[in-house]
């Protein structure tokens, strides 16, 4: 360590560093110049405070500092180690999501362009399996500056999430709770979907009936399940509930609401072959907005939060550190097909 100990002592000299300054440029300069390698042990906190005499807190705010820019991890009871020799790298970035659907591509996009060249991002996919998104938190906590992590509702989730720095960690998409003041940037389903089907009720009536496919198994918000439940009690909507949607079964005179993409891609298909036509002959309501649904048919009646708010606002959330917990508004896109 005496190496170590030499850059870090040479830093001294320059008059306008912190002592916090002078540990990091320190640690970054024996990387540099390799006399640190990736996968090495830094000097713990108790070697520091003995050789150089700094606060236990500069220490740990240098080390934290490190850990931001993705250049240290820190291994739980073992110490801090060199996770990354590109002392360039500013920031690193994991970014924990369901899958890459076109909102979530959509998300990732604009949160890309708005973070800039200088930050390293990390995508993992946890396709709402529990014990994927156990697994993936494990694996990437201590080695990354931030942690925008899209979570599952699930019991098991908050103490999964709550092992992360919550000054580190943003939540996206959909909110879950976890123990402590944390940020988020989130869309909320229940409210929003029975206001969105409220405001289409009269344009329901005009059909016989209303199906709705909810899948329990996937990533189906159950809210939106108790949102329609409460609808149509509430407006007397004839209804049914279904598993899946399959291929043929589309009947006119009925308004057909899907989450799923491919269901949709269905629906559509058997217009097509059936010769219905979406918005006369048939009603079709779909979650999420996208370009291809406001092309498609002359247009799919859509209701969706802004992922391209999202991914602004959780952008600068990581370049700022400035507290966040937002819940982006849903907003219905009536189209020709409803």
């Amino acid at each position: 360590m005496d190496d170590v100990y030499k850059q870090i002592y040479e830093m001294e000299g320059v008059n306008s560093l912190s002592k916090h300054e002078q540990l990091v440029n320190g640690i970054l300069s024996a990387i540099q110049n390799k006399t640190l390698a990736q996968g090495d042990m830094l000097p713990s906190v108790n070697n520091l405070i003995n050789e150089f005499g700094f606060a236990r807190e500069t220490i740990a705010k240098a080390y934290k500092d490190l850990v931001k820019r993705g250049i240290v991890e820190s291994k739980n009871r073992v110490g801090f180690f060199v996770s990354n020799n590109n002392v360039k790298q500013h920031l690193r970035v994991a970014l924990v999501l369901f899958a890459f659907d076109a909102f979530q591509e959509t998300f990732y996009k604009v949160f890309r362009s708005k973070l800039g060249k200088g930050v390293h991002i990390d995508v993992f996919f946890h396709h709402n399996n529990i014990d994927v998104l156990e697994s993936t938190i494990q694996s990437i906590r201590g080695r990354y500056g931030m942690y925008v992590v899209a979570p599952i509702p699930h019991h098991r989730t908050a103490a999964i999430l709550e092992t992360l720095p919550m000054d580190m960690f943003l939540m996206i998409d959909r909110f879950e709770k976890v123990p402590g003041d944390h940020a988020y940037v989130a869309q909320e389903f229940k409210e929003s979907s029975y206001r969105v089907f409220a405001e289409l009720s009269d344009t329901i009536k005009q059909y016989d009936k209303m199906v709705y496919y909810h899948r329990p198994a996937a990533d189906t918000p159950i809210e939106i399940l108790q949102a329609f439940k409460t609808f149509v009690k509430d407006y007397k909507i004839k209804h049914e509930i279904k598993a899946e949607y399959v291929p043929g079964t589309l009947e006119k005179g009925k308004v057909y609401f899907t989450i799923n993409n491919t269901e949709l891609w269905m629906m559509l298909k058997d217009c097509k072959l059936m010769k219905l036509k979406p918005g006369k002959d048939v009603g079709i309501l779909s979650h999420n907005d996208e370009v291809v649904k406001e092309i498609i048919f002359d247009g799919i009646t859509t209701y969706s939060a802004d992922f391209k708010v999202m991914a602004e606002k959780a952008a600068e959330f990581v370049l700022k550190r400035k507290m966040i917990q937002e819940i982006i508004p849903t907003v219905l896109i009536r189209r020709k097909s409803l």
